[in-house]
């Protein structure tokens, strides 16, 4: 590079259908803390009004002795996490989720780190240019206990045309 101008512009994405390679293990980073404004906004935003998640009090009196971080908050960070990695630019759709769960509570102040393994991927028979990927999504705290598991299933982009083209 000379004089400010670059050699070639490199834009961060996502992979492509036929990038995927099954039974890898993709890791993400950065991990997340989570806050109380995360918890708080997210829980009221989504008229989740579960005193579990808001009210100290009442929190105070459970087996956990604080309030918990709202699942659904969990289980969207966790998909999250993967988006710069695995599909920014090259998702069509979210298909569905499968088995969900949440083996350990998330707390505020839980460090959240993620990470996915491609369990399937076939072309779609009804969307030329397009291919369905299934995913395995694994989330950990800052102690490495499981706080949340997802499947799911999308459509991604195949590579562009001009992309497979010999140079």
């Amino acid at each position: 590079m000379s004089d400010g101008i670059a050699a070639a512009r490199i834009e961060q994405r996502g992979l492509y259908f036929e990038e995927f390679i099954e039974g890898a293990l993709y890791v993400h980073a950065p991990g997340r803390t989570v806050t109380e404004a995360d918890n708080v906004l997210f829980t009221t935003l989504t008229m989740n009004t579960q005193s579990l998640h808001l009210d100290a009090a009442w929190a105070a009196g459970t087996e956990f002795g604080e309030r918990l971080v709202n699942s659904m908050f969990t289980l969207s960070t966790l998909v999250g996490l993967s988006v710069a990695q695995l599909t920014q630019g090259t998702i069509v759709a979210n298909l569905g989720f499968g088995q969900v769960a949440f083996p350990a509570p998330v707390r505020v102040g839980d460090t959240l780190y993620a990470e996915t393994v491609v369990v399937g991927t076939r072309l779609s028979s009804s969307r030329p240019g397009q291919g369905i990927v299934e995913f395995a999504h694994t989330m950990r705290n800052q102690r490495s206990e499981v706080v949340a598991t997802a499947t799911r299933t999308t459509l991604m982009r195949c590579l562009p045309a001009a992309a497979t083209e010999p140079r």
